[in-house]
């Protein structure tokens, strides 16, 4: 199919990279900023909590604005590519801001981890959105379009799978040198700011890349014009796979968000093991397997129905780890709880930006309007909010139960109400989380509807084209 809209395996890589620099940098933010925050700056969970709050707010204006932008932008290197080139350097800095701790009164502490922690967030939609809003440009080709994400979410997983698992080694490793004094260096502040300053300079580099080897191929009456929005939002109208796929965004995100953040505590304070912590996170490499397998359960059980089995999987992981704690923490069995949740997370992440591009040609399949800023920017803004609010959510767990920030080495012991409300982040509520989503899933079927949609959007593309 539309065999002169292949994409070359040098711009597949060159499109990967995009994913691979934002989570090289961001996942570190959202697995440990909330960590960062409370034991090496001292402040109180519940000001973070505050301050997620406040992010969740945000998150739920700045995509859409965003995707208004893409929508409206019409340059020679096309709408999505050059907001690689405008915003890579901006996002790295406040990133690096975020693992940052000066030595100022609290108060402005708090402000510091505020203005960096939403500029972070803010500017990851600014390059992040362009990730998704740019793949039904880059071929019409469905088939097509399920490799290049399978490929970009394996470069975004393997990103994980480097740096997080590295993450409390390379801390420790810079304190040993410039922190000395620190009797517990997964707390030095000299660590964490040379290890995001690294990342940074990854992040940058990747974006650059993926902005100079990639381009927008497919041309629509649309993609020469600024869409005015009240025509933009004519492409959500009974737009049923758009809705579905923003809800689990939402939701799933905001799981994953919990858990991420919760996992450094679990470890840490629960099972008073943080090398096995950081070890677990090396299994992210394990994602990157079932990633490369989701072309061919695509096209063997269909995508909806691959996502799904991702999605029970994760469920499932999470009931593994929970009997895993009733057994005081058995070590093996929480690694089969780890190995099922990446190898099912594989399965997920890789077709969520592939199901947007369905809900694209959906839109303009149904309604005539092909506006892929608006439609793909709800991703970020469902999977921020979630997230945001996610992170909210388990900071006031936390508060709730007790817990206290303990930034020495030999201050291990939490309250045990703190300690089942590290429990119920790391392991209930996402638990919930994927289930809820895994049902709103089975509700999509657009799978059956694929090879009509795809044929009619092509003929229409040739006779505007001929126009």
């Amino acid at each position: 199919m539309d065999n002169n809209k292949q994409v070359s395996w040098s711009e597949r890589l060159s499109y990967a990279l995009s994913d691979f620099g934002c989570n090289t940098i961001f996942q570190i933010v959202g697995t440990y900023f909330m960590v960062f925050s409370t034991d090496t700056m001292g402040i109180k969970a519940s000001v973070v909590g505050g301050l997620f709050a406040v992010s969740a707010i945000i998150d739920s204006i700045d995509g859409v604005i965003w995707g208004q932008f893409i929508d409206r932008t019409h340059t020679r290197w096309g709408k999505s590519r050059p907001y690689w080139l405008w915003f890579s350097i901006p996002f790295a800095l406040f990133c690096v801001m975020s693992f940052t701790a000066p030595n100022i009164p609290m108060v402005w502490k708090i402000v510091w981890i505020y203005i960096a922690y939403l500029g972070s967030k803010i500017l990851y939609s600014g390059i992040n959105i362009p990730v998704t809003s740019i793949l039904p440009a880059m071929t019409s080709n469905p088939t097509e379009r399920i490799t290049l994400s399978t490929i970009r979410q394996f470069f975004g997983n393997l990103g994980a799978a480097i740096f997080l698992p590295l993450t409390l080694p390379a801390v420790a490793l810079f304190a040993s040198f410039f922190d000395k004094s620190n009797r517990n260096p997964s707390t030095s502040a000299i660590g964490w700011f040379l290890w995001a300053l690294l990342l940074g300079v990854v992040t940058v580099v990747c974006l650059m890349t993926a902005f100079k080897g990639t381009r927008e191929r497919v041309v629509t009456k649309d993609s020469n014009r600024a869409i005015p929005l009240r025509e933009s939002v004519q492409a959500l109208k009974g737009n049923y796979p758009w809705a579905i796929i923003i809800f689990i965004n939402f939701v799933y995100w905001g799981s994953f968000a919990i858990r991420q953040s919760s996992l450094p505590y679990y470890f840490k304070y629960v099972l008073h093991n943080e090398e096995l912590g950081s070890a677990v996170l090396a299994g992210t490499i394990i994602t990157l397997i079932s990633t490369a397998l989701v072309p061919f359960f695509s096209r063997l059980i269909g995508k909806r129905n691959t996502m799904l089995l991702g999605m029970i999987g994760t469920a499932l992981s999470q009931l593994i780890l929970h009997f895993a704690d009733k057994m005081g923490g058995n070590v093996p069995m929480i690694l089969f709880g780890m190995l099922i949740y990446y190898i099912s997370y594989g399965l997920v992440g890789a077709l969520i930006a592939v199901m947007l591009s369905d809900a694209v040609d959906f839109g303009e399949w149904k309604n005539g309007v092909r506006a892929e800023g608006l439609v793909t920017s709800f991703s970020s803004f469902s999977a921020k909010l979630g997230m945001g609010l996610g992170s909210m959510l388990l900071s006031a767990v936390l508060s709730a139960g007790g817990y206290v920030a303990l930034s020495n080495v030999s201050d291990s012991a939490q309250s045990l109400s703190a300690l089942n409300a590290i429990r119920m982040g790391f392991i209930w509520i996402p638990m919930f989380g994927y289930i809820a989503s895994g049902v709103v899933l089975l509700f999509n079927n657009v799978d059956k509807i694929e090879n009509k949609m795809t044929k009619d959007l092509r003929m229409k593309h040739q006779l505007e084209q001929g126009e």
